[in-house]
């Protein structure tokens, strides 16, 4: 496998209707960055056009028959051979700003990592859902989180960190911010937050019925542990039943 400067990975479990442009915004993205770059689709045990979508348009697949977001960026991230490492999800849109801009924060040498303020692909939202946007965006900047729609990092960092935690089915991200904070510390490293150009993300469980998962959200604040039970975690897995 030859080297490359950075790897964009996606997982996808049964993406064929988003994928399609997120990939094109990927490629139009990475068409103007002077760096070598590649794209990983993790095909998540996908049961419809996923794979040939991702294969249509130039990406690498990688399958991960597992039905586990955090498997399946580990998947990926362990399959890429770029210095510099993106997760990005199935339905995000990557500009060519953002990537660039992320692109020269890790080139400088100063940063482990980092991630960008969300934004929703939709202005009319209810106003619960743009309070919790403001409120997350607020949050993860001061602690230094990323989203999982959008967040990059060192490969050396993912390596020493061993990757997302396979013991979970949600908030894997956060929890692999605090162990690569850690990891960044150590090094005189700093996390970085990019607030312009933010990421565009789709709002689709947002409007399948956004009371039940804020209700989500906010039980799995209070009771963390339940990050361990896929029932619990059913708005990022549907009904699907496999693996629990």
């Amino acid at each position: 496998m030859m080297s490359c400067d950075y790897s964009i990975i996606i997982p996808a479990y049964n993406e064929e209707a988003f994928l399609g442009p997120t990939l094109d915004s990927v490629n139009a993205a990475m068409s103007v960055s002077e760096l070598c770059g590649e794209v990983i689709v993790v095909d998540n045990a996908s049961t419809d056009r996923t794979a040939t979508v991702a294969e249509e348009r130039g990406a690498r697949v990688v399958p991960e028959p597992h039905r586990q977001i955090s498997r399946a960026r580990n998947t990926g991230g362990r399959s890429a051979s770029g210095r510099f490492l993106f997760f990005l999800d199935a339905d995000t849109t990557l500009s060519p700003e953002l990537l660039g801009k992320a692109l020269s924060l890790l080139e400088s040498g100063k940063s482990y990592g980092g991630g960008a303020k969300v934004r929703f692909d939709r202005d009319k939202l209810p106003w619960s859902v743009r309070a919790f946007t403001n409120f997350w965006n607020a949050l993860a900047r001061r602690r230094c989180w990323g989203a999982g729609c959008f967040l990059f990092s060192l490969r050396e960092a993912f390596e020493a960190i061993g990757g997302f935690r396979e013991d979970l089915y949600a908030a894997e991200e956060i929890f692999f911010c605090v162990a690569l904070k850690k990891w960044g510390r150590k090094r005189n490293l700093q996390f970085e937050w990019i607030e312009n150009p933010p990421v565009l993300t789709s709002s689709r469980k947002i409007q399948k019925g956004y009371l039940s998962l804020l209700g989500t959200y906010f039980l799995l604040g209070l009771c963390p542990f339940l990050l361990r039970f896929r029932r619990i975690c059913r708005p990022w897995y549907g009904n699907d039943e496999e693996g629990k």
